[in-house]
């Protein structure tokens, strides 16, 4: 570690706070503020601009209950800056502290330099057992935060406020859907700037997309096998800091870029919504590297096992944030603040989310993260959306979680793969997932948009490649094709992957279409795989997490255009029929305010229980009568053509997913011919009040 002169004598005791954490800048100066409870001593190392020298190094003055702080005048933004924290290095205690690792402030708002990894970068010395003390300097090989100034912030009453019932949600990411765009400028591709550029918003607007969601833009290291092995970490769920923006989605370092980006989406009458990674961070296990909040404070920030040598992990990824603690929560709780108030987002979808639930007794819906989160005034009023699970015990909360979130559905999701695919005794669940699955969510007085319905997402398989490959093909990620989950409930028809066959591609964009009508015309809210609406193919890969190349990046000119129409068709029906999409679930026929629903049989007649049970039964419909004046025929068909009988009335056909042409549908007599693998929506009016 190099030898840099320590002192307080460089701090202004009487114009330093402890209510802020983090680097603040104000009163001609900079306030420094950072939390750990077991520390016996804080050093603040400041660097050049190059963030390579070391060039002054400070004693935080003062501490008090936990909070070490100090006010440096003369500091202005651009200052680069990072930690060395003295405690005792104690591993059979859970405690890690070692002053020769420099450490990134949790609440930096900006990150200089890319980590170069080195075993310096770790707190033992490699090769031997974590009990070890390693005295290398990690500095020259650790990224440095930067101070930044204020940030004007906005006023949310001019949010958007998208209704739920309105809203239809787009999966996407930064790079992956700009960096193959032809209408975007080679120097933007893959940066903010692109992100809400022109060509990319008038696609939203085509498809009828309200809100799009990132996957994580938080500042994320790519794992050192990955960058050993030629790869990177594409995903971003591998979380160095909270408040940070990934530099590498920056066009310079000026994080305002991502707020502008953001009021470009607003002005389109778009919301944005972050895929956030609070469960874990990129510090990994014991075992792993020393740059934040292990050596911070590591029994502070971290759950720990039993024997506190080792972490608890409920995340698959190493550790586990330890949000029962008040001062971790509060971590978590200023940065979803600082992303709402200052960089003008939507709301937030929660990876893991079932670990931000878990207390000493396991997971709890009226934990504190969820109280904390429920009596926010400010976070209460923003889209809050679970991915309702972790690897721990009863880690699987589908419909567990508190109002106000919504949740991520995979059970949708495999139940409407399994019905278009073809499999028996599917209508029962089908019916639940074009209800908006009420057994998960009809209770605790939650809402019928509680649902987020989606047949395709970041993790698994496109929606092309769920009908184009009957096995994974991860080979591409270098681990013997072991990686990605293997329960796909996917069909290749025909033949495994890519093929000139006319009659497979036809048959291919047929389910496709039919799977995103679905989606579209279901009770909750729509969620939509960026690329899935033009027939993006990863080749097979269903774990992409490494691929941060053509392989995922989206080939918008190879675009199927007619799902792209399909989907525009579906989702421009679900807003124009009045009442459609409900936001209270039904509680009977004879309740007004609520749509009444019946479902029917190819005959004609309402299906009975034991239509129901009729496993080789294909095709159905569901029949919505609003209280806003639409009589709605949705009828799926997953088999072969079949003739179905209309109720009693005059019907008009509004879509059919098998066809570009809307009236092709074939009705005489009272019958209408449906075709195969299709989805299609009739209308007439209600007589009677």
């Amino acid at each position: 570690m190099r030898d840099v002169p320590v002192s307080d004598a460089g701090c202004d005791r009487t114009l330093a706070r402890l209510d802020k954490l983090g680097a603040t800048h104000r009163d001609g100066g900079v306030n420094f503020a950072l939390f750990s409870e077991n520390a016996d001593k804080v050093e603040l190392c400041l660097f050049d601009e190059s963030g390579q020298e070391e060039v002054r190094r400070l004693e935080l003055p003062d501490m008090e209950g936990g909070i070490w702080y100090g006010f440096v005048p003369g500091i202005e933004p651009g200052q680069r800056y990072g930690y060395r924290v003295h405690g005792p290095y104690a591993p059979e205690k859970g405690h890690r502290f070692n002053p020769a690792k420099l450490l990134l402030d949790p609440y930096a708002k900006a990150i200089m330099g890319e980590l170069v990894w080195d075993d310096a970068l770790f707190g033992y010395v490699m090769g031997k057992d974590d009990l070890s003390f390693d005295e290398r300097d990690s500095a020259p090989f650790m990224p440095k935060g930067v101070v930044v100034g204020d940030i004007a912030g906005w006023d949310r009453q001019d949010a958007l406020n998208t209704p739920w019932t309105s809203t239809v949600i787009y999966e996407a990411h930064v790079r992956g859907l700009t960096m193959r765009h032809p209408e975007i400028d080679e120097a933007d591709r893959g940066t903010f700037a692109a992100l809400a550029s022109q060509p990319i918003i008038d696609h939203l607007h085509r498809i009828g997309v309200t809100a799009i969601e990132l996957l994580p833009i938080h500042a994320y290291l790519d794992d050192r096998h990955l960058v050993e092995a030629g790869l990177r970490n594409y995903w971003g769920y591998n979380t160095l800091s909270f408040f940070a923006p990934q530099r590498r989605y920056l066009k310079s370092w000026d994080v305002r870029e991502v707020q502008s980006a953001v009021d470009r989406f607003h002005q389109a009458g778009i919301e944005v919504i972050l895929d956030v990674v609070y469960n874990h961070t990129c510090e990994g296990n014991e075992l792993g590297p020393t740059l934040s909040f292990r050596g911070i404070d590591n029994a502070a920030y971290y759950c720990l096992s039993e024997n506190p040598r080792h972490s608890f992990d409920t995340t698959g990824c190493g550790n586990t944030l330890n949000v029962e603690h008040p001062m971790v929560l509060r971590m978590i709780m200023d940065s979803l603040r600082y992303w709402v108030e200052v960089m003008h987002v939507d709301g937030f979808r929660f990876d893991l989310a079932s670990t931000l639930g878990r207390e000493s007794m396991g997971f709890e819906r009226d934990s504190s993260f969820f109280a904390a989160i429920r009596q926010d005034p400010v976070l209460s009023g923003v889209k809050l959306i679970a991915e309702p699970w972790d690897i721990g015990h009863e880690g699987y909360q589908v419909g567990g979680f508190p109002w106000p979130f919504r949740e991520w559905n995979d059970q949708a999701r495999d139940d409407i793969r399994s019905y278009w695919r073809g499999d028996d005794s599917q209508l029962p669940a089908m019916a639940e997932r074009l209800s908006g699955s009420p057994v998960q969510f009809n209770h605790s007085d939650r809402p019928a948009t509680s649902s987020i319905n989606f047949v395709a997402a970041h993790d698994g398989f496109t929606l092309w490649d769920t009908v184009s490959y009957a096995e994974k093909h991860n080979e591409a990620n270098g681990e013997g094709n072991r990686d990605g989950h293997n329960h796909n409930l996917s069909d290749n028809l025909g033949h495994e992957g890519a093929t000139d066959d006319p009659d497979i591609l036809a048959a291919r964009e047929t389910r496709v279409r039919a799977l995103l009508s679905t989606v579209a015309l279901a009770q909750g809210v729509p969620m939509i795989l960026a690329g899935d609406e033009f027939g993006q193919t990863q080749e097979g890969n269903n774990n992409g997490y490494c691929q941060d190349n053509e392989l995922t990046w989206l080939d918008w000119e190879n675009a199927r255009s007619g799902i792209t129409q399909c989907l525009a068709d579906a989702l421009a029906l679900r807003r124009f029929l009045p009442g459609f999409v409900q936001a209270t679930f039904g509680r009977g026929d004879d309740v007004k305010g609520h749509n009444r629903t019946r479902w029917y049989h190819p005959k004609g007649h309402e299906m009975s229980d034991r239509d129901w049970q009729d496993g080789g039964l294909r095709c159905f419909a569901k029949r919505t009568e609003t209280d806003a004046g639409a009589d709605v025929l949705v009828i799926l068909n997953a088999g072969d053509a079949c003739k179905f009988r209309m109720p009693e009335g005059r019907w008009e056909l509004r879509f059919d997913s098998s066809s570009d042409s809307q009236g092709a549908v074939d009705m005489a007599a009272g019958h209408a011919l449906v075709p195969r693998q299709s989805v299609i929506a009739l209308t007439t009016e209600i007589k009677g009040d």
